[in-house]
């Protein structure tokens, strides 16, 4: 499970994205991991496939509110 391990190491990587692009590139890999991961999830209907999604998206969410931040000043 490739996906897995590289949703893990996303999720364990410092998260602190200094530039907005940087930003956008994050944003964009836990987006296609997000999207890999509920492939493998409609599969094999795990719990803990769920659980990481939703960590991964809480992730998303809060990257996505900084660069909409930034943009809009």
């Amino acid at each position: 499970m490739d996906i897995m391990d590289r949703a893990l190491e996303f999720e364990q990587r410092k998260t602190s994205f200094k530039s907005t692009n940087d930003r956008i590139v994050a944003s964009r890999e836990v987006k296609e991991l997000i999207l890999g991961l509920n492939e493998v999830y409609k599969e094999k209907n795990d719990s803990r496939i769920m659980d990481l999604m939703k960590r991964l998206t809480l992730i998303k969410q809060k990257i996505e509110k900084r660069l909409k931040g930034n943009l809009s000043a």
